[in-house]
């Protein structure tokens, strides 16, 4: 199994840039994908963006594509997520989250969660 914990998130105005961290543990890390998901207050929680176990695939939801950008770096056990040109419908609680297979794309089944980092932009 596989514990994740996120970090990097904060208030950030219109415009403005975050990077958030995941910091995996256990074993595994380096075999399978990962992905970066959001919840806003009264949404459902949706995906974000993937990266396939050796960076080479990614995958973007339209409304992030062109500003986030996903990476891993397998001897850190860590992905990230680049944010920039960030708006105030960014905000959300972002969730990094790994699926036991190599690669994921809209859909896949996630299978470890972290807990959460608070992503605000103000306007």
């Amino acid at each position: 199994q596989v514990q994740l914990v996120e970090s990097g998130g904060g208030l950030v105005q219109a415009g403005g840039s975050l990077r958030l961290s995941c910091a995996a543990s256990g074993r595994g890390f380096s075999s399978y994908a990962m992905g970066w998901f959001r919840q806003a207050p009264g949404k459902e929680r949706e995906f974000v963006t993937s990266i396939s176990w050796n960076g080479g695939s990614t995958v973007y939801v339209e409304s992030v594509q062109g500003r986030f950008t996903i990476s891993r770096d397998n001897a850190k056990n860590t992905v990230y997520l680049q944010m920039n040109s960030l708006k105030p419908e960014d905000t959300a609680v972002y969730y990094c989250a790994a699926a036991f297979r190599p690669a994921a794309v809209f859909g896949t089944k996630f299978d470890a969660w972290g807990q959460g980092t608070q992503v605000t932009v103000s306007s």
